[in-house]
């Protein structure tokens, strides 16, 4: 529901031509730093059937972050000046979930597995909602369609492998990633919530606050005497001592 609603806010955000081509970057990055993880899950896994699964994905994962820089650097080429967006909408337009909160040398297969499956669950969504919203961008729709290709395998082989790794925790595995994602979302939210509330009541005390310390300054300073002040005698006087 939360997906059709923010749809048509996801077709501004995909329209900027800038903000697009940033966006390709940024799923560059991601995906570029998942197949790096992928390799060393390979390294840390005793199954050598999930070895080869994993390179496989890591090779994959290496070949979007291609596609995606290849087709940012193409449309910001294609502009006669390209800034950087003044609001890149990254909630709104999300890519897939990389490696960075998972302790690969801690992180079992089994778990690993339910976090993957959810991962490229989550951007097989986002990646068809995004192909069908760039029909005004047939080159980059091609880009989403073909990585979606891939995004339906990484899903259907990490969900068969966490069957035969774990058949009896498959389900609580893939309910507690399911919680912990939505827990990580809710803390990215708290934190872009607390930066908005903190600009607005430092905004508050500059506009509110400041102002009448502001005036009882000045309604101080003329109470002042201008100029120089005559000292009384008796505050005059040597001091009688070294000091």
């Amino acid at each position: 529901m939360l997906r059709f609603l923010l749809r048509p806010i996801q077709y501004w955000a995909w329209r900027d031509p800038v903000r697009r081509a940033h966006r390709l970057l940024r799923f560059a990055e991601v995906e570029a730093d998942g197949g790096r993880d992928l390799v060393r899950a390979a390294d840390l896994t005793p199954d050598p059937r999930l070895r080869r699964l994993y390179l496989r994905h890591a090779r994959d994962e290496r070949r979007h972050a291609d596609i995606f820089q290849r087709r940012g650097v193409e449309i910001l080429r294609g502009l006669p000046a390209a800034p950087a967006p003044a609001w890149e909408a990254a909630w709104l337009a999300p890519g897939e979930r990389g490696l960075d909160d998972v302790a690969l040398e801690r992180t079992r297969d089994a778990p690993l597995l339910a976090f993957l499956h959810l991962s490229e669950q989550a951007a097989a969504r986002d990646f068809a909602v995004y192909s069908r919203l760039l029909s005004f961008d047939p080159e980059t729709r091609k880009v989403f369609e073909r990585v979606l290709r891939d995004e339906d395998y990484h899903m259907r082989y990490t969900r068969q492998e966490l069957a035969r790794v774990s058949p009896k925790q498959q389900t609580w595995l893939i309910w507690r990633g399911r919680l912990s994602r939505v827990w990580k979302a809710y803390l990215r939210f708290a934190v872009w919530f607390a930066g908005i509330m903190g600009a607005v009541i430092l905004t508050l005390q500059y506009f509110l606050l400041l102002p009448p310390f502001a005036l009882a300054a000045k309604r101080a300073e003329r109470r002042e005497p201008q100029g120089w002040s005559p000292i009384a005698a008796e505050r005059n006087r040597p001091a009688g001592g070294q000091y």
